[in-house]
This record gives C-alpha cells, sequence and structure tokens, in this order.
C-alpha cells in the first residue's frame, strides 16, 4: 500500500503498537513522540520517526511540513497522544486540570488544523481520534480526564459531519480498558497533589489503577486496538465510532443507559467494595 500515516503518542502503548501496525501493512510511517530517542526500535523496523510535542506548535508545524514535503500528501492522521489526569474534581490543582485538557483535547485540535486544509486540498485522508475507554461513561475520580476526552469525542462527531462530501473522513476510536503503561502515569499524577480525607475510599481505589496492566478479562491489548485503528485508515468507508471489544461497546451503552441517581446509586456502592479489604486483597495481588 502506498500511504502515509503521522501517529502521534509512539513513545509506549496504543501509539507504539499502532505505529508497528501500519508499518507491517505497508504505510509509510511517522512515530512520534516528544523524546524521539525513546523510538528507535520503531526506526529499526523502517518507521520515520521525529519528535512531536502535541502542546508545541512548533514541532507540530516543523513534523507536518516534513511528511507534505518527503510524501506529498498523508493519508491518515492518528491522534493517540495523551495521558490520564485522575483525582476527584475538587482535589485536582487547576494547572493539572489545564493541562489535562492541552494534551488531550487542544493537542488532537491542533493536529487538525495543520493537516485538514492540506487533506481537503488533495480530496483524501482520514483523521483518527482515539477517544476515551468508554462513550459517555464517567465515574468518580475521572471527571478531568473524562472531561477532556469527551470534549474530543463531540469536536470528532462535528468535525466529521462539517467535512462531508470532500473525501476526508474523521473516525472515533474507543479502546476501553487497555493493558498500557498508562496507568503508571495516572498514579503518579494521583500521588503529585495534596488529597482530602473526604476522599480517602476514593483514594483508596485510584490506588489500584495500575492493576490493569496485567490484563484480565475484558481488557485490551495494545495490538487490538492498533489492529481497529489500522482497519479503520484502510478502510474506503469507515464507520464513525469503532469500539475496541465488546466491554468498550457494553460499557458505553450501559454508561449512556444508566444516569442521574441510579448512577450516583451504583457508583457509591462500587467504590465501596473496591475500597473493602477483600477487595483491596485481591488487587493487590494482581500487581
Amino acid at each position: 500500500m502506498d500511504a502515509t500515516a503521522l501517529v502521534t503518542g509512539c513513545s509506549s502503548g496504543i501509539g507504539r503498537a499502532t505505529a508497528g501496525a501500519f508499518c507491517e501493512d505497508g504505510w509509510e510511517v511517522y512515530a512520534t513522540a516528544r523524546d524521539p530517542t525513546d523510538l528507535e526500535d520503531l526506526a529499526a523496523r523502517g518507521c520515520h520517526t521525529a519528535a512531536l510535542d502535541v502542546t508545541d506548535p512548533e514541532t507540530i508545524e516543523t513534523t507536518v511540513d516534513r511528511v507534505f514535503d518527503e510524501q506529498g500528501g498523508l493519508d491518515c492522521l492518528v491522534n493517540n497522544a495523551g495521558y490520564g489526569q485522575f483525582g476527584p474534581v475538587e482535589d485536582v490543582p487547576m494547572e493539572k486540570v489545564v493541562r489535562q485538557f492541552e494534551v488531550n483535547t487542544f493537542g488532537p485540535l491542533r493536529l487538525i488544523h495543520a493537516v485538514l486544509p492540506r487533506m481537503r486540498e488533495e480530496g483524501r485522508g482520514t483523521v483518527v481520534n482515539v477517544g476515551g475507554g468508554f462513550r459517555g461513561v464517567t465515574g468518580p475520580g475521572l471527571g478531568v480526564y473524562t472531561g477532556s476526552k469527551y470534549a474530543l469525542h463531540s469536536i470528532t462527531d462535528a468535525l466529521r459531519q462539517e467535512v462531508t462530501g470532500t473525501g476526508v473522513d474523521v473516525v472515533l476510536v474507543l479502546p476501553g480498558a487497555v493493558a498500557t503503561d498508562f496507568y503508571d502515569r495516572v498514579l503518579e499524577e494521583v500521588t503529585s497533589y495534596d488529597h482530602s480525607s473526604a476522599y480517602d475510599d476514593l483514594y483508596r481505589v485510584l490506588d489500584d489503577t495500575p492493576a490493569v496492566e496485567c490484563g484480565g478479562p475484558g481488557i485490551n491489548a495494545p495490538e487490538r486496538v492498533a489492529e481497529t485503528i489500522l482497519e479503520a485508515a484502510s478502510a474506503d468507508s469507515p464507520a464513525p465510532a469503532y469500539y475496541v471489544g465488546r466491554l468498550s461497546l457494553l460499557g458505553s451503552l450501559v454508561g449512556g443507559a444508566v444516569k442521574g441517581r441510579a448512577r450516583d446509586a451504583v457508583s457509591r456502592a462500587g467504590i465501596r467494595a473496591l475500597a473493602s479489604e477483600p477487595a483491596q486483597r485481591l488487587l493487590e495481588s494482581r500487581r
């Protein structure tokens, strides 16, 4: 396949797996990360690599110009770079809230602004935005992170409608829970600010988020998400949204159906159960 992809956030996890999957499928792949030394193995596999910080317009402009100069076009932009700022809304410092939106929401927008005019001029291209794990689902301790991702979901839906008929497609990929080191950084972020005692049970639960990395029923491998992203990028007429695995689809459906006081009750019961000593011992054994 004579096609080109630009993938952000390739230092680990979904981004690294996605760059590898595109490369194996014969694409010209530009794998990017803030520190290009993290991409040496991808370069050895045949990927082009570049330093790109989604909060830095200069590195975005430089990389996008390079892609179009060297390849004459871009067939797929994968907006994957992101991280999770967990914690009670009351406790998360505003500078961390702003940083979360800078990376997860404004970062993809900066890339879209850089590539979309050129894609539209060429009459081809696909923008793949990697959303939150589930669509329409949030809960205690997730408000800042899911807020940044839901904003991206809404932007993706609007943009898809706006570019109809231009030859450019816009796709949302919902990865579900994924076994990556994403959750190690989540824990680092949670422990980097003062905790209110009012949320002790919630912090006890958030402390267990890295257990997802161990995998298990319903938890996706990064390679499975990468395959879905490649499927969306390769489709002549991609679906508006792709749910990776049954848990992603089920969680999104349930999240949309259980609302208001019912969701509040479920959340309270879930936090109490997960913060209990038996549950803590079980989760500790999985680490």
